[in-house]
């Protein structure tokens, strides 16, 4: 039986996986865990894909500094949370490689950021895993905030340790 048949699935309308089982995942905890529902898991031109969540409360810690005044999500937690998408499509999809392991950044080409994330934000995370093989996987990502783009980045690296 796999993963993706034992996590208990979400009874909110559009979600599959709720913040309790993500966060569970996830290797990254509290506060740097930045994806809270998985919305859906698929295949886009032969490659696996996944749709999920990152409410922006405005008590993230991150707001007291980053501006006090102006309140921005900093460009690079953007990038985290694009990598943390990824991290849990390869979780959910290549199960035996993952298992027992942990996420390793290795390298980010190709990012754009296109307008400030601000408190009271819905962040709509899309990551499609281009390869995987040895433990490495490569994906692109992108981050909608009402249809409108965010940031993205062609290419994310990371190995499986």
């Amino acid at each position: 039986m796999s993963l993706l048949d034992t996590l208990p699935k979400s009874s909110k309308d559009g979600v599959i996986y709720d913040a309790e089982v993500v966060h569970g995942l996830l290797p990254q905890k509290d506060p740097f865990a930045f994806v809270d529902e998985i919305n859906e898991l698929y295949e886009e031109d032969g490659k696996k894909a996944i749709k999920a969540t990152k409410y922006i409360l405005g008590t993230e810690g991150y707001f007291r500094g980053h501006f006090p005044t102006e309140p921005v999500m900093p460009g690079v937690l953007q990038i985290e949370t694009m990598a943390q998408a990824g991290n849990l499509l390869a979780a959910l999809c290549f199960e035996e490689e993952v298992k027992g392991k942990r996420p390793a950044f290795m390298g980010v080409n190709g990012v754009r950021f296109r307008r400030a994330v601000k408190p009271g934000d819905v962040l709509s995370i899309h990551a499609t895993l281009e390869k995987f093989r040895r433990g490495i996987m490569v994906f692109k990502a992108d981050i909608t905030c009402n249809g409108e783009p965010v940031s993205s980045a062609e290419e994310v690296t990371a190995m499986m340790v």
